[in-house]
């Protein structure tokens, strides 16, 4: 269920909301809090918005019809591979869990991807059980456990590695049904 979101690019304006969604998630910590905050300054820095360079991180946010900004994605490039690109952060505010921002979010995110024939997507979480829902959401859009890393986080908080490979985008796919009413 989309209907009434829409997805287009965040400004500096959108910072504060960024760290209010990132808490309300209730998932992460104070220093990755900072991290999502450091990264989102990076990207919307005037150096990196004058840059003909892909940018290393890219941010998109998913709107209600109210213009509040119910979630966010950030990606970039992976270092050093071929079309791998790393999904840094997903973010929904929790009383808007099952609108279907996710959702969107991932699909602009995967699509702008294949435009840029990217190959694959990257994509870590925790195996903590309040990640549960997080490892739920990558499965059911196609996104495979590729690898595990025990005690990576902390003691029994395992670094778990989903990746999902993307096909080329095909002429015209931007029309597509999933696609439309998309802001971009």
């Amino acid at each position: 269920m989309t209907s009434g979101l829409s997805v287009r690019p965040l400004d500096v304006s959108h910072r504060d909301r960024i760290a209010d969604l990132l808490e309300a998630t209730g998932v992460f910590s104070e220093s990755e809090r900072t991290v999502a905050l450091e990264l989102f300054d990076e990207a919307l820095s005037p150096r990196v918005a004058t840059s003909r360079a892909e940018p290393d991180y890219s941010f998109l946010g998913a709107f209600t019809a109210d213009d509040e900004l119910a979630g966010f994605a950030c990606w970039g490039p992976t270092p050093d591979t071929d079309g791998t690109y790393d999904l840094y952060w997903l973010a929904v505010d929790p009383s808007l869990a099952g609108s279907g921002a996710g959702t969107l979010l991932l699909s602009e995110v995967e699509q702008r991807l294949r435009t840029n024939d990217a190959r694959m997507v990257v994509a870590e979480t925790s195996s903590r059980g309040d990640y549960e829902a997080a490892r739920g959401f990558y499965a059911s859009r196609g996104y495979t456990e590729a690898g595990r890393v025990a005690d990576f986080y902390a003691k029994s908080d395992d670094r778990i590695i989903f990746t999902k490979r993307l096909e080329p985008a095909a002429a015209g796919s931007a029309g597509t049904p999933e696609h439309q009413g998309v802001n971009r």
